[in-house]
């Protein structure tokens, strides 16, 4: 082969290489930034139903089907709710029986392959909790935003906004519990979600944008009565809650927030979902840059949004060592540089966003002890 031929050849075979390099770091990064609302993160395993009776299934037995606490376990058509593990009931050594709590719909038998989610509930909190609320319009800058609106006669009202994979049913988990202390709840979506728009460029972006619909919820919050908001946030939702608590127009009325296994070093959770799916490990830093150069992430914002030394309104974060997408140590770092002002509820055995599930008494009665002087 001629020198000339033999350099052509090799800078085609390098240019190829690069261009395939660039598709799986795209790839890799859609794991997070075109995450579909509702369906399981990657990483989860699915589990087979092996026996149900009135008040009780029968699963695999693995690490994930024995976690303690109150889960929904859902397939295609089917959703149901799993409590505590019943070591007492008669199983084989390779099954674990969990108590039935219920089925929300569709039917589970034996052979049915499921996940766990931390989503209980399904259908909206007339349907799912039997609570009086009102479907309502949101106006963001990219269109109307769909939300629940479950009244309470407090002037404190509390916004919730899920996170990652999640959809507005997922803070239903503790609509029943703000209803009880009188709170108005206001459960929005945002762009991506189900009756929302569109972002412009298709993505998530982690919070980093999503945060802006947060901002109208709180005016349309304002504009109807709230007195003082508090954040309640789950996973990149609640690095929304941080986005609006730093740079809102109105961040004087948000009195508190609240912060479920928040995403606080973007950049690690991206690789984390990007290896929950099989993303070989030298294509990581391409799934970041990949990340980065179709979105403008970047640090800096995330970083001052979560500066210990800007925060100033009391804040609850729950994380615990077990979620495999969002590493806790940024929630400890930041409990640990403003004791006074955040405090952080350690949840161990729970995954990603599941912290209330793990232990739903524990978790409320700390919420309750951190909402009371707010209320």
């Amino acid at each position: 082969m001629r020198p000339a031929t033999a350099t052509a050849a090799a800078v085609t075979t390098l240019i190829g290489v690069g261009a395939a390099a660039i598709a799986a770091g795209r790839y890799a990064s859609d794991a997070a930034l075109k995450p579909s609302p509702g369906r399981p993160l990657p990483g989860e395993p699915r589990l087979t139903v092996h026996a149900t009776a009135p008040d009780t299934v029968t699963l695999t037995r693995s690490l994930v089907s024995q976690r303690p606490g109150t889960y929904g376990i859902e397939s295609s058509g089917v959703h149901a709710v799993i409590g505590a593990v019943l070591d007492d009931v008669p199983h084989s050594a390779d099954t674990v029986v969990r108590r039935l709590e219920g089925i929300g719909h569709g039917r589970l038998k034996p052979g049915t392959r499921v996940r766990l989610t931390p989503q209980v509930h399904s259908g909206d909190p007339s349907s799912a909790l039997g609570l009086k609320h009102s479907d309502v319009d949101i106006p963001g800058e990219l269109g109307g935003l769909p939300a629940w609106f479950v009244p309470g006669v407090r002037d404190t009202w509390v916004i919730t906004v899920h996170g990652l994979g999640a959809t507005r049913e997922h803070p239903m988990n503790l609509m029943a519990f703000l209803h009880s202390h009188r709170l108005p709840v206001l459960d929005i979506g945002y762009r991506g979600d189900l009756g929302a728009p569109r972002s412009p460029d298709g993505l998530g972006h982690l919070g980093d944008s999503e945060w802006r619909d947060l901002d109208a919820a709180i005016r349309y919050a304002v504009r109807y009565g709230a007195r003082d908001i508090v954040l309640h946030g789950w996973s990149t939702g609640a690095t929304m809650a941080l986005y609006a608590a730093a740079n809102s127009g109105l961040r004087d009325r948000i009195s508190g927030l609240v912060l479920d296994s928040p995403v606080l070093d973007w950049e690690t959770t991206l690789r984390n979902l990007a290896a929950a799916r099989r993303t070989p490990s030298f294509l990581l830093p391409l799934a970041v840059r990949a990340a980065q150069g179709r979105t403008g992430l970047g640090a800096g914002r995330l970083l001052a949004a979560a500066d210990p030394r800007t925060l100033s309104v009391p804040t609850l974060i729950f994380h615990g060592p077990d979620d495999t997408l969002a590493p806790w140590q940024p929630s400890r770092d930041l409990a640990a540089r403003r004791p006074g002002l955040v405090a952080l509820h350690t949840v161990p055995q729970a995954p990603h966003a599941a912290m209330w599930n793990a232990d739903p008494a524990g978790y409320e009665e700390v919420l309750r002890r951190f909402l009371t002087p707010l209320m």
